[in-house]
């Protein structure tokens, strides 16, 4: 295994961390396979991988929940003796914050859940705009300091599916900040914060950990032959995964990446990567560059997130309705990406909340008939989140 220094932090962070989002199950999210999921960490610490991600509702029966993967993790830890082997990263459900001790009251769920005292690293959970400006006025800085000062957190920070702008802007409100966590892979460039976010933190020495590498597997699953025909073209040939894994590690503003792994076989060939150097020569950096460029060939149409569409005067998502719907059509996976429609983009926001009036219409620079293709967006993703 390879490890990069985690920003100011000053830990040495395996450059491939354990996502337990993605756990096996037994007939149901929130029933782990407990057996199958032990011989996983177990494998994966034996090897070189030294941090578990973890967060509040991961494995839960609802969305937003209570979810078992922190109770499972906590055993699995503490029955192993393995606590201090590792660093412990966990997430606060910022979405259910409505009063100060709101804060306190869910960071102590959490470490009975995980069986410890502690966790390494705190992050507020999958910030957007709104929930940011709430937790915000509610004085998480605040709490984060009483955190940091108890010895119950001993590094904070945050993850987000937000814009550069925004993530700016956040990084700058607390000098505190050690760590963030945002989606990046070779496709997602210029999506939410991308490549603009990754050297703003490296510039501000903060720790960067990368989620959504494979893209949910869609990087890695049912590639289209035009595709393929690209990776066929390469100086060196590598799997779909080693593709994916290697872009993020040749990059020297990621430290570390997290992988939702599913099953053994995956742990042991993500760690089979994850402990060899690999340098992408400039040829097959093109090569994923025109990967890229192909995959694009596929979207649903041309929306270009200029935003001059925005802001609707009735609230809808335009510009991230379209997004998801473009990607959706790019992965050919309209189920795993209504997880993000459904999760990321506000109720009232969708595109079923567009009324039709076509006030956006003029402002668009690709001359879509936006309405329209908000009506495509909503019979696509359906109006119920049904996906899993």
């Amino acid at each position: 295994m390879l490890y990069n220094t985690l920003g100011k932090t000053g830990l040495e962070v395996s450059r491939l961390g354990f996502g337990t989002m993605r756990l096996p199950t037994k007939g149901s999210n929130e029933n782990i396979d407990e057996q199958e999921a032990s011989a996983m960490l177990k494998y994966g610490i034996e090897n070189g991988i030294n941090i578990i991600d973890t967060a509040y509702p991961y494995h839960s029966k609802e969305l937003d929940g209570n979810g078992n993967s922190e109770v499972f993790v906590g055993k699995f830890l503490k029955e192993n003796d393995l606590r201090d082997e590792i660093l412990l990263q966990t997430k606060s459900p910022s979405w259910l914050m409505e009063k100060r001790t709101d804060f306190d009251y869910y960071l102590d769920i959490q470490l009975e859940k995980l069986q410890t005292d502690y966790v390494d690293i705190y992050l507020l959970h999958s910030l957007t705009v709104p929930d940011w400006t709430k937790v915000n006025e509610l004085g998480v800085l605040d709490f984060l300091d009483d955190c940091l000062s108890s010895g119950k957190v001993r590094h904070v920070g945050f993850s987000s599916h937000i814009e550069v702008d925004y993530l700016i802007e956040i990084l700058d409100e607390y000098p505190k900040w050690e760590v963030a966590l945002t989606q990046m892979n070779y496709l997602d460039e210029y999506y939410q914060s991308g490549v603009m976010g990754l050297n703003y933190l490296k510039e501000a020495n903060v720790g960067s950990m990368i989620m959504e590498p494979l893209r949910g597997g869609r990087l890695v699953n049912n590639i289209p032959q035009d595709v393929q025909d690209l990776w066929n073209m390469a100086e060196t040939k590598r799997t779909p995964v080693e593709w994916a894994l290697q872009y993020l590690w040749n990059r020297d503003d990621v430290d570390c990446v997290l992988s939702g792994m599913t099953r053994l076989e995956q742990v042991k060939q993500n760690i089979e990567i994850a402990s060899k150097e690999d340098i992408i020569s400039d040829y097959d950096q093109e090569i994923i560059r025109e990967v890229a460029r192909t995959y694009r060939t596929h979207l649903g149409n041309n929306c270009t997130r200029c935003g001059y569409c925005m802001p609707c005067p009735h609230g809808v998502d335009i510009i991230n309705c379209l997004t998801e719907y473009n990607i959706a059509h790019m992965m050919d996976d309209p189920k795993a990406s209504a997880m993000q429609y459904f999760s990321l983009i506000d109720e009232d926001s969708r595109a079923d909340s567009c009324i039709q009036c076509g006030e956006c219409i003029p402002f668009c620079t690709q001359m879509l008939d936006i309405p329209e293709e908000l009506v495509k967006v909503h019979e696509y993703f359906g109006s119920e989140f049904d996906h899993f």
